[in-house]
């Protein structure tokens, strides 16, 4: 998009972006391209691992064959431990901005290093495969944990009026990108060449990394500071800490090859372990912090709940691209009013909702605040968990219909795409907005992370069930975790009162 020709407002000189500084055009753009990458991948990923398998789809639109023929249990777990990655990754993320690089070089980085491993993910290979796979996470943890702070740095701190308005426009970006790239990267890589697909996804991380490049010379100079810049000393001592973590590794993993006991497991299993231990550390070293006030400690304790909410959240929502993404695969038509279209379209529903959906319930609650009826967090917290337990309650239906090997309406996965927004849109912002909220004042940027780290949570969670032989695709297991999640929400709602308590000041 070119910089609107609108007169500047308060506090920006020149050409602005719909009123905003033009930076916020460079980081949008990038942001968009780096989604279109991610989403685009995502799309991808569980329908080329089963591919040429037994849990692969038959026949109809974009089934090329190839792929790396796992099960969908394998698939599942290899997809659930990336994904918990790349938001366990920006924690690290955070502290190369904050301590050694600056955001504006991390973010350059970051770009550079998806980028390369969308085309090693290009290369034929199980190996290449796997690489490219982890040096994406590696990148998204340090592109995604800088740029939102390169908005924030565009505004005249938190009080300038069009601080929300930027980072609603840099949200869309995020779901422009996102609803894109299964139309393109999807379809090419399914009906064409997984490679060429996977290829493309590095042609738009590299036209992100371009434009940024080019644009940067608009962002606000904080974005190239350190604000905490490592000592000599620190520095050394990181050194040398990575470097005996970095030979320990190489040994042990080196003595496991070199023995043939290797396997996925060696990988996947200590991984989904620290995506589970690393939030809970966090959280507990956040807790017992004997700084605190008491007020600051209550919050704490309310938040834990939020946590907890959030992580089951979402193991069931991120499973839209696993275990409901090889479902529409394998056992949904792909048919519409005659039309055969690729699966991996699927993955476009989630992100239109969202920009159809976002402006109306961002009016929806200014409406009920301004009569006094807005929901308090628990409430919304409560309905979001009842609503993704519904959603797959009502997965079971189409997956009965499907057991004796019909192929059920795509309106099936329409539906249960759109409860899965209904439900993000009355958590994850909400989640965001507590977040700041409760969050002690030592600790206000950290516990953001913190926030990010329940995504990697509730992905641990769902990785280590599918390395434990639990079959997620099963209409029991589905009805188990719809009834976990409807749960939560009732135990949310019922000690609404004792978690607002604690919350001291907070609604």
């Amino acid at each position: 998009m070119a910089p609107s020709m609108t007169k500047a407002a308060p506090g920006t000189t020149g050409k602005t972006f719909f009123g905003h500084p033009r930076g916020l055009a460079t980081l949008f753009m990038t942001e968009m391209w780096e989604r279109f990458s991610f989403y685009g991948l995502r799309a991808l990923l569980v329908v080329y691992l089963v591919a040429g398998g037994p849990d692969a789809g038959q026949g109809g639109a974009g089934h090329q064959g190839g792929g790396l023929a796992m099960t969908l249990a394998t698939a599942t777990a290899i997809y659930s431990v990336y994904n918990a990655m790349v938001y366990l990754l920006t924690m690290p993320g955070g502290w190369f901005g904050d301590r050694l690089w600056g955001p504006r070089k991390t973010v350059t980085v970051g770009a550079g290093i998806i980028m390369i491993g969308h085309l090693t993910l290009a290369l034929p290979g199980q190996a290449s495969f796997f690489i490219g796979l982890a040096c994406v996470a590696t990148g998204s943890g340090l592109l995604k944990a800088n740029i939102s702070k390169m908005v924030g740095d565009l505004y005249n701190g938190p009080d300038d009026p069009r601080r929300d308005g930027g980072f609603t426009v840099f949200y869309m970006g995020i779901n422009t990108g996102s609803f894109l790239a299964p139309f393109v990267i999807g379809t090419v890589g399914q009906t064409v060449s997984w490679h060429l697909g996977f290829g493309m996804a590095a042609v738009g991380m590299g036209l992100g990394l371009v434009q940024f490049l080019i644009g940067s010379r608009h962002l606000d100079p904080r974005s190239s500071r350190i604000p905490a810049p490592l000592t000599a000393q620190e520095k050394t001592a990181v050194l040398r800490k990575s470097l005996l973590w970095l030979v320990v590794a190489i040994l042990f993993y080196g003595v496991v090859v070199a023995t043939g006991t290797f396997t996925l497991n060696w990988a996947m299993v200590p991984l989904t372990v620290l995506g589970l231990l690393i939030p809970l550390g966090m959280l507990v070293r956040i807790k017992r912090d004997t700084e605190l006030t008491r007020a600051e400690q209550g919050r704490m304790t309310g938040y834990i709940w939020f946590f907890a909410a959030a992580a089951i959240f979402w193991m069931i929502y991120d499973q839209g691209a696993s275990t409901v993404q090889a479902f529409g695969d394998a056992k949904t038509s792909t048919q519409l009013f005659g039309w055969d279209f690729p699966s991996t379209w699927f993955q476009s529903i989630n992100p239109l909702f969202i920009i159809l959906l976002a402006p109306v319930f961002a009016a929806l609650w200014l409406a009920l605040n301004r009569r006094g009826r807005e929901p308090t967090t628990t409430a919304k917290f409560a309905f979001s968990l009842a609503v993704m337990g519904l959603s797959f309650f009502l997965f079971v239906i189409p997956m009965a219909m499907a057991s004796d090997g019909t192929k059920v309406s795509p309106l099936w996965l329409v539906l249960i795409f759109l409860l899965h927004t209904v439900a993000e849109l009355c958590l994850s912002p909400v989640g965001l907005s507590v977040t700041t909220k409760l969050a002690p004042a030592k600790y206000a940027s950290q516990l953001m992370g913190v926030w990010f780290l329940a995504v990697t949570a509730g992905d641990s969670i769902t990785g280590l069930l599918s390395i434990g032989g639990v079959d997620l695709s099963t209409t029991g297991v589905v009805a188990m975790e719809a009834t976990l999640s409807a749960l939560a929400g009732f135990a949310v709602y019922m000690y609404r009162r004792q978690i607002t308590a604690t919350m001291t000041e907070v609604k």
